[in-house]
């Protein structure tokens, strides 16, 4: 019988024994091996002194005493939070956003309440509560192998003749009692333990990794960012953007009407004036120039109902009244550019995811029609759970971006603020030469 393996398994079998082979002499390997053992050092001194400082704070918690050694204990481990993060990022490479700074309130009654609210000092002595345990277990399990792997690969070169290399950890425990101790100085002996210290020098290397990977998720997900935090943060800034988006709104429309429509009205009740002056002096009066006022009287008001409702479907899209999918076909008609719509919807939206999803595939097919130079574009509205995507896609030129103002994509900066008022998200795929995607995902119900 002959085994034939796959062109692909081999690769995949040459690139695993080599990645295992190089482990120990990866700056990556003793990048990890020196976070651990500096991060345990930091770990149980700063636990001790944390501990002790909780202690008496408690202990003392009747007094202000107390209660103010509790709240320098809590800076401290919001502290020792700190210096972990930069350890992280010097040794690991791992960037770990910094927390929101400590606030505290004026006074000492201030710094204390603001102290004792801290969440993020809270959460970094979770971390070390949870980092102590885990470092018992580096050592027991990633330190104690390198340790066991040098000694054994030392125990031929052994001076002193000694009958058993001195282990302990992990090893111990995986090997059966008295491999190491034999009770003979014979050369099989030390062949054996040296082969040993071999298997345990490349073992070593991920002992300390898994160690590691537990630690990278401890603090990614207690000494970063708050996540009620980082959520009240967002929702600020989509508040801000709300009063900013209604401000600016008002303010259009207050423009309009001014510099626009009141001035068509204005104009307008002028000619009546007149015109009624004319009807009022029957010596003179000139049925020519009456009918001439009243015409552009009669002109000027339809100028302003037309900017009146200009101004209204700006505000809500009277296509709406029918639902979205009924406004999106209306878009795709009146395209100036070959629209394909598709649209899958079970739950209809509430009237302001509507009016987003109505105004971000409006301004996207107006790029469209504007600078893509495309042939052709398609639509795809649809429902995904609980989310509405809407997919708008050209075979034009391509290059547009979102952040670029005063470019040809200049209207995709106000977009992405409409779309994240409501938590949405929006991707814009245009590499040079088209084509362009653009996708927005709205909550179905915001």
């Amino acid at each position: 019988m002959v085994i034939v393996l796959p062109d692909e398994l081999k690769t995949q079998i040459r690139d695993l024994a080599r990645t295992v082979l190089r482990a120990p002499f990866a700056k990556r390997t003793w990048s990890e091996l020196s976070f651990l053992v500096v991060g345990t050092i930091l770990a149980f001194a700063g636990f001790a002194f944390v501990a002790l400082s909780m202690a008496v704070g408690i202990g003392l918690a009747v007094t202000f005493i107390g209660l103010a050694v509790l709240g320098l204990g809590l800076r401290t481990v919001r502290g020792i939070g700190g210096l972990q993060r930069g350890l992280a990022a010097g040794l690991l490479d791992e960037v770990i956003a910094e927390p929101e700074p400590f606030a505290p309130r004026a006074g000492f009654l201030g710094w204390l309440q603001s102290t004792l609210r801290d969440r993020t000092a809270w959460r970094a002595l979770g971390y070390l509560a949870l980092k102590v345990p885990l470092a018992i277990v580096g050592i027991l399990l990633a330190v104690s192998t390198w340790i066991d792997a040098i000694l054994c690969l030392l125990y031929p070169f052994d001076s002193a003749g000694a009958y058993q290399p001195h282990v302990f950890g992990l090893v111990q425990l995986v090997f059966p009692p008295g491999y190491f101790s034999i009770g003979s100085p014979w050369w099989i002996h030390a062949a054996a333990i040296f082969f040993t210290g071999a298997i345990l020098f490349f073992v070593a290397p991920w002992t300390v990794r898994a160690v590691v990977s537990c630690d990278r998720y401890l603090m990614a997900s207690l000494l970063g960012p708050d996540p009620v935090a980082a959520r009240l943060h967002t929702l600020e800034q989509a508040r801000a953007q709300t009063v900013d988006a209604s401000a600016a709104t008002l303010r259009r429309i207050e423009r309009d009407l001014h510099d626009g429509t009141q001035a068509q009205l204005v104009t307008l009740a002028m000619r009546l004036g007149m015109a009624k002056e004319k009807l009022a002096d029957t010596d003179s009066l000139d049925l020519d120039q009456v009918r001439a006022l009243v015409d552009d009287a009669h002109r000027g008001a339809k100028e302003a109902i037309v900017e009146l409702r200009d101004l209204a479907r700006g505000i809500h899209p009277p296509a709406l009244d029918i639902g979205l999918e009924g406004a999106l076909t209306t878009l795709a008609a009146r395209s100036t550019v070959p629209t394909e719509l598709t649209l899958a919807l079970t739950d209809r939206p509430t009237p302001a995811i509507e009016a987003i999803a109505y105004f971000c595939v409006a301004e996207l097919l107006a790029n469209v029609a504007q600078h893509a130079r495309a042939s052709r574009a398609s639509v795809t509205c649809a429902q995904h759970g609980q989310w509405l995507r809407l997919v708008v896609r050209d075979d034009g030129i391509g290059g547009a971006q979102l952040s670029r103002a005063g470019s040809t994509s200049s209207g995709l900066a106000g977009l992405s603020d409409r779309v994240h008022v409501v938590d949405g998200r929006i991707e814009l795929v245009s590499p040079l030469r088209g084509p362009t995607v653009v996708t927005v995902d709205l909550p179905l119900h915001a």
